[in-house]
């Protein structure tokens, strides 16, 4: 596997981390299963790894510096994150992969008519 192409793969979640907030569901196991020829299983595992690093700070430093951060609800958010990963890291282990893909599909679709919609 080419690291340049992980490397794209983080800079492009990255950038649009930074401007809208996403990365890791949206933009990274997509890219990981397309582009990397990952499973989803994998993709989605090794997404969580690289998000497990604080690769927010720089972004949330900036925003934090903006007066734009509520460190509360974030520390509340990130409780959260911490147990349902675990739940659902549990759960996609228990499915197998087309169903997992097929769910991802429907959460996706699902995501873009909101975004579309309003």
């Amino acid at each position: 596997m080419d690291w340049t192409l992980l490397v794209v793969i983080g800079l492009a979640a990255g950038v649009l981390a930074g401007m809208f907030g996403i990365g890791g569901g949206v933009v990274i196991v997509p890219a990981l299963a397309y582009f990397a020829r990952m499973s989803l299983p994998t993709a989605i595992g090794t997404s969580l790894g690289a998000l497990l690093l604080p690769v927010g700070a720089l972004g949330a430093w900036t925003y934090y510096r903006a007066g734009h951060l509520n460190m509360r609800a974030a520390l509340w958010v990130a409780l959260g994150l911490f147990l349902g990963a675990w739940v659902g890291a549990r759960f996609a282990q228990s499915v197998s992969d087309l169903t997992l893909r097929r769910l991802f599909a429907v959460f996706l679709a699902a995501v873009a008519v909101k975004v579309w919609v309003g």
